[in-house]
């Protein structure tokens, strides 16, 4: 299936608020534009353009710019562009103040008991202490004046991931948790879940990121086991009580209108699964100069529209970019995102379906508990008939046909199912569903370990060296994570000892890294001890939210003796 503007699924329509370009994004746009042409593209990022609050009102910001000197090809000279920036712009991330959390300690009592090492100690105690640097709270200038901002105002502090990425992010902050419940830090972790929280009864889902030009996708959906987390260590039933009705609209979110598909089988059963789909079909303002530039190519706005989406829609995933999104995997355009349905966003959703069935019951709503373990029964039996393929031990993306039109797909075939290599092809074992089955495990364990995506220092994303961020050979935290915790969690010795030499693998080029530049950073070359990730929009990013938090609670969960080593080997 093609899924288009044009041509969209039968009776669908984007759902929730699609939020216009407001004129402030609008003219931010035109300032990146103007950026990149007066100062060039060495290490130009665009998102630091839209991150820029006004100091005074839009209608004399934009008159000055107009009334910019320009050359005959609409160049504005350099200085008179820095001037401009200098007189009428604040700078990036001026709108949010650092604020000491109120829970941190140096060392917390109880902190990683596991760790006998004193030398892995001494690190894991300066990366506790990156909570700090990573602390922000939204300045009180954004409620009183939002349209000089396109960060949005939130009720709490929260953790940034860092560098570039000044604002909090959804599926981000599930690993920023782990990291401060290992930290003993509830109070922080419970303050990041109430700012979402606040973002998903605001908008109807939670946002990408608490930017105005977020409002346009989520991310993948991992609310529900941030609260279950946080419960789980403080037995805070009030949480569970106010987040249970918003979590409940979460889901609805993400299984009804674009979001929903349903397909048959190989048996003529039909199945409802969910797909990433963006409400937007314009140039992602964080990125309006390279999304331009890669439709380029294309004559007919249909056709850049399109790519729009599309790039959007693999954002919502958070997977930006990767091959496993692309027809041809040397050219990012053929991006179609939007007409897969994917295995870890499934997995996302029957983990939160299982998440309310518990909550619900831990508070006495068993109608509730009750629906919602019928639901993720359904979604279970669905991803064994659509995603698992027995033959490779992995689940599968599954391609839809490009001959239907409508919402209830017919005729599954296996060669649909994308049987490349990638990562997010095990995410499933991280579910309870799925990790308690023995043979399943075995199944999984053989295939990860001849897959190829098993590296010297990580699980890789996928087989495949493009160039994009989430392909060979970057290896990201949170996939490490989840597949290293699915294994460990299934009470197969066999799989705990492949769990725990991932994740000491994962540690070793951590710390390698650590020990050479200083930083903590997004990404890492999963071929290479102690080597940072490359490619992408972006240069590497330093902080970094989620690789803290996987590292302690790697530290926590599998400790480090006294006598082994930390070197890389």
């Amino acid at each position: 299936m093609t899924v288009s503007d044009a041509s969209p699924l039968c009776n669908l329509s984007d759902s929730g608020p699609v939020k216009p370009t407001v004129p402030l994004i609008s003219f931010l746009e035109r300032l990146q534009s103007a950026a990149l042409v007066s100062f060039g593209d060495s290490n130009f990022d665009p998102k630091l353009y839209v991150d820029m609050p006004l100091k005074f009102d839009l209608s004399t910001t934009e008159d000055a710019f107009d009334k910019l000197p320009r050359a005959k090809n609409g160049t504005v000279p350099v200085q008179d562009l820095q001037r401009f920036i200098e007189t009428y712009m604040y700078s990036a991330g001026s709108d949010m103040l650092y604020v000491e959390p109120v829970d941190f300690v140096a060392e917390p009592v109880g902190f990683l008991p596991k760790v006998e090492n004193p030398e892995v100690r001494k690190w894991a105690l300066e990366v506790h202490s990156l909570w700090k640097n990573l602390s922000r709270k939204v300045a009180d200038g954004v409620k009183e004046h939002p349209e000089l901002h396109t960060l949005l105002p939130l009720p709490g502090p929260f953790i940034i991931p860092g560098s570039r990425f000044r604002e909090v992010y959804y599926w981000d902050s599930y690993w920023v948790i782990r990291g401060l419940l290992a930290s003993k830090m509830y109070t922080t972790a419970k303050s990041i879940v109430l700012n979402l929280l606040y973002l998903l009864d605001e908008y109807g889902y939670v946002l990408n990121g608490a930017r105005v030009y977020y409002t346009n996708r989520s991310q993948p959906p991992l609310l529900s086991s941030m609260i279950l987390e946080i419960y789980m260590r403080t037995n805070d039933l009030d949480l569970v009580r106010r987040a249970l009705p918003s979590l409940l609209k979460e889901h609805r979110f993400w299984n009804t209108g674009i979001h929903k598909v349903t397909i048959q089988d190989a048996q003529a059963c039909n199945h409802t699964l969910s797909r990433y789909y963006a409400m937007w079909n314009k140039t992602r303002p964080e990125s309006s100069t390279s999304d331009k530039e890669s439709a380029s190519k294309f004559l007919h706005d249909s056709e850049k529209q399109q790519l729009y989406r599309q790039l959007a829609t693999a954002a919502e995933s958070g997977w930006d970019f990767s091959t496993r999104w692309m027809r041809n995997t040397s050219d990012l355009t053929t991006l179609v995102t939007t007409s897969i349905i994917p295995v870890d966003l499934n997995a996302y959703i029957l983990k939160m379906e299982l998440d309310i069935v518990f909550m619900a019951r831990t508070i006495g709503e068993n109608q509730t508990a009750e629906h919602f373990l019928e639901a993720s029964r359904a979604r279970k039996k669905a991803m064994e008939s659509i995603f698992w393929n027995d033959e490779m031990g992995q689940w599968l993306d599954y391609w839809l046909i490009d001959n239907h039109t409508c919402e209830e797909v017919s005729g599954w075939e296996v060669q649909n199912q994308n049987q490349n290599n990638f990562a997010s092809n095990f995410i499933p074992i991280w579910i309870e569903s799925f990790n308690s089955d023995g043979a399943t495990v075995e199944s999984v364990m053989k295939s990860l370990q001849s897959s190829g995506l098993l590296c010297a220092a990580g699980i890789a994303t996928s087989l495949t060296n493009s160039g994009q961020q989430w392909d060979f050979p970057n290896g990201w935290a949170p996939v490490q994570h989840m597949i290293v915790e699915g294994l460990a969690r299934s009470g197969s010795k066999e799989a705990w000892s492949m769990a725990e030499d991932i994740a000491v693998r994962w540690i070793r080029t951590n710390y390698a890294a650590y020990r050479k530049t200083g930083t903590m950073i997004e990404k890492y070359d999963v071929e290479a001890c102690g080597e940072s990730g490359g490619g992408g929009e972006y240069i590497p990013q330093t902080g970094f939210g989620w690789t803290n938090g996987v590292l302690l609670a790697f530290l926590e969960q599998f400790g480090w003796p006294q006598e082994q080593k930390i070197d890389c080997k």
